[in-house]
């Protein structure tokens, strides 16, 4: 597949759901992409996902009222985030997280946000590296703290080092 082959990044819809779980499964959290659609559901945010030729390539989740980590928050109150965000292993570097981004950003504009920041792992050098050419800088270090429940039902707990990164937006003429 080439850049060409990009057809859409929409918003989840709830048929959409059962194609993620097939097509991009989440080992280890088997609600993954039924939780994050329920949280757009809310109104907080948009799932966002990248398909090509009819399949789930890619997906990411614009959060309206930020990341979690008091440190963030306290950093940047009132800063959108977009978390989560996966591409395909085989589709990495054609450009689709690049575009995942770029319609966060589209719509964290149209909504009156000056700014839309993500967090990288200390561990994601490559992610970091697609952030920094994009024109996000760091802005703190923080521990994302995260939670997720296995097929079994037991809790996992999560803490991860991570930078917060931030870019300002602007309207595609300026």
């Amino acid at each position: 597949m080439d850049r060409g082959d990009l057809t859409d990044i929409r918003p989840c819809r709830a048929a959409d759901v059962p194609l993620l779980d097939r097509h991009l499964p989440a080992p280890g959290a088997p609600t993954r992409h039924a939780d994050r659609f329920a949280r757009q559901q809310t109104g907080a945010g948009a799932y966002l996902v990248a398909w090509r030729a009819g399949v789930p390539v890619g997906y990411g989740q614009l959060r309206r009222d930020g990341c979690a980590a008091p440190e963030v928050r306290a950093a940047v109150p009132g800063c959108p985030e977009f978390n989560g965000l996966d591409v395909r292993a085989d589709l990495r570097g054609l450009g689709i997280g690049t575009a995942l981004i770029r319609a966060a950003e589209e719509r964290s504009l149209a909504r009156g946000h000056a700014f839309l920041g993500l967090g990288v792992g200390h561990d994601n050098p490559r992610a970091a590296a697609l952030y920094a050419r994009l024109g996000y800088t760091p802005v703190v270090e923080y521990t994302d703290r995260w939670r997720r429940t296995d097929a079994a039902g037991r809790v996992h707990e999560h803490a991860d080092p991570c930078t917060f990164l931030v870019r300002r937006l602007t309207a595609p003429d300026g």
